[in-house]
């Protein structure tokens, strides 16, 4: 082979799960994708499908897979099938997805024994997902430990948030101690998405202010001023926030004293409560968009509730972030509800016109892959779908990081 290497694996490890994707970064395209599901239970299975070479057929491997390592090694085995094994000179780095960075982690960075010990230094503010994505790198650092392992976190985005903005209301000494600050989430997407709008605009990040609104189970609103975000909705955990799938956001805390206190609930039980059995799937049972706009046209009172306070949630985002960027150029949609919803667009917008925020019916009811206006020409603030791609970003920052650290140790 000749030339740099320029393909990157991304991987998204969960606690029970590992999602990847191959790209090849001189063009951005995709030359295999999969999942690995189950981890650990007997009904594991890995879902691989190539897509250069391979004509997009699934294979599907079944029977238990018992750790990460072994999942990966999974993964490897079916990349090798088609000629793109971890083996590869063509391989520049492995991109992982990893939730929380704290205030240290600005940036994507390559990853070493000290940046594993500060990752780990984070697990209590990320209990679920810290301890998986340390098990995907070390895993992968073992399998390939002359390939730059580049982690890219869910947190960095919203590390230029003002003080005004990330800090919490409480006593400074206890905050500091404990690490209680706002970091958000969903940073990969809302970097992604808020950047892809301005193109879509025909102007530079610089030049704009946008409004991302992800919405998917999970569901974040950021306020992002000149390529910079300046305010997000989720906080210490994603839990605050708007109204999501299963998770309540913002609430008011005594709640949780309340329901210790009349209803003897525990800490754990609390947890679940918020996290799990809240949101949208507290309030009506259903926690798929789909499924309720289909109860609301029945004239599911339930559903109608619970259709209404997501969109009032939303809408109170929406005029927020208006006035802390004081001048916005695009509100855009992105994520599963996000991107393919048009009556949650619709509502979400209805009423703001004197904010100069309007929605064409036809263009919102028109469905589509590609990132495109759904306002009217006469609108002050241009409204957009804009697909996010998690993935893609994960690989274009490594690869830049990559590419950089080469230029720099050349």
């Amino acid at each position: 082979m000749t030339g740099t290497p320029t393909r990157v694996l991304v991987l998204n490890s969960g606690s029970s799960s590992v999602k990847y994707q191959l790209l090849d970064m001189a063009d951005g395209s995709r030359l295999a994708v999969g999942l690995v599901e189950r981890i650990g239970e007997e009904t594991s299975r890995l879902v691989h499908t190539p897509l250069q070479g391979g004509g997009g057929v699934k294979r599907e491997t079944a029977g238990p897979i018992a750790d990460h390592e072994a999942a990966l090694k999974a993964v490897a085995e079916e990349l090798a099938a088609d000629g793109l094994g971890l083996d590869s000179p063509e391989l520049a780095a492995i991109g992982h997805r990893v939730v929380h960075g704290g205030l240290r982690f600005t940036a994507p960075t390559v990853v070493d024994d000290e940046v594993l010990a500060e990752i780990e230094r984070l697990v209590p503010v990320a209990p679920l997902h810290n301890p998986a994505n340390l098990t995907g790198l070390r895993t992968a650092m073992s399998l390939r430990p002359d390939l730059p392992q580049v982690a890219v976190f869910d947190t960095a985005f919203h590390t230029t948030m003002p003080e005004s903005a990330a800090r919490y209301a409480i006593d400074v000494a206890t905050a500091d101690e404990h690490r209680i600050r706002r970091y958000g989430f969903h940073g990969t997407s809302h970097a992604y998405v808020s950047r892809e709008t301005a193109k879509l605009l025909g102007r530079t990040p610089e030049e704009v202010n946008v409004i991302v609104l992800h919405l998917g189970n999970g569901a974040s609103a950021s306020a992002v001023a000149g390529g910079r975000c300046v305010d997000t909705s989720m906080g210490l955990t994603p839990l605050e926030g708007l109204v999501m799938g299963t998770r309540s956001g913002d609430i008011d805390p005594a709640v949780t004293f309340h329901l210790k206190r009349v209803a003897g609930m525990s800490a754990d039980e609390i947890d679940v409560l918020l996290n799990k059995k809240s949101g949208l799937v507290g309030l009506c049972g259903d926690n798929d968009m789909r499924e309720i706009r289909r109860r609301v046209d029945e004239g599911d009172p339930a559903a109608a509730l619970a259709f209404d306070i997501y969109i009032h949630r939303l809408k109170k985002y929406i005029g927020a972030y208006y006035a802390v960027l004081g001048r916005v150029d695009a509100v855009v949609f992105t994520a599963g509800v996000g991107e393919n919803a048009a009556p949650v667009r619709e509502a979400a917008i209805a009423g703001l016109e004197e904010l100069g925020l309007a929605v064409d019916a036809d263009l919102n009811a028109v469905r589509s892959d590609e990132a495109r206006i759904i306002s009217p020409d006469y609108a002050r603030v241009a409204v957009a779908v804009v697909p996010t791609d998690e993935e893609l970003e994960i690989a274009r920052q490594s690869f830049a990081l990559v590419q950089g650290s080469e230029e720099v140790n050349a």
